[in-house]
């Protein structure tokens, strides 16, 4: 895996767990930031919750299936991801048009796009 897939696979999960990661019970929560955000070992969070390293691994792929299945069914990410993609292209299209047309019209198209990208 290159460094870009890596980088992208966190943003993907770190995504999932923004959406859906209250639905996890608060151990699963636990360990999910531990291996995902914090960065340690099966060995490590093994040993601080008193659970087999096999143990933390199983649990982890447990919150990945839990967290990709809400996903399946609900689809919020997906719709996140294409929502910002599509005002993305609105500021895009009012920087081609500035040129063109009245300047009023497009600072406030860019505003809307840019108060809706900081809420997403």
């Amino acid at each position: 895996m290159n460094n870009n897939d890596s980088i992208r696979k966190i943003y993907d999960v770190s995504l999932l767990y923004d959406f859906y990661g209250e639905l996890l019970t608060e151990h699963q929560q636990k360990i999910f930031e531990a291996a995902n955000f914090e960065d340690l070992s099966l060995s490590e969070i093994g040993e601080s919750e008193g659970i087999s390293r096999q143990g933390v691994h199983d649990l982890l792929k447990r919150c990945n299936k839990i967290l990709t299945d809400y996903e399946d069914k609900l689809h919020l990410v997906e719709r996140f991801k294409e929502t910002k993609e599509e005002v993305k292209e609105i500021e895009r299209i009012a920087d081609s048009l500035e040129k063109n047309y009245d300047k009023v019209k497009i600072d406030k198209i860019k505003a809307i796009s840019k108060k809706i990208l900081e809420e997403l």
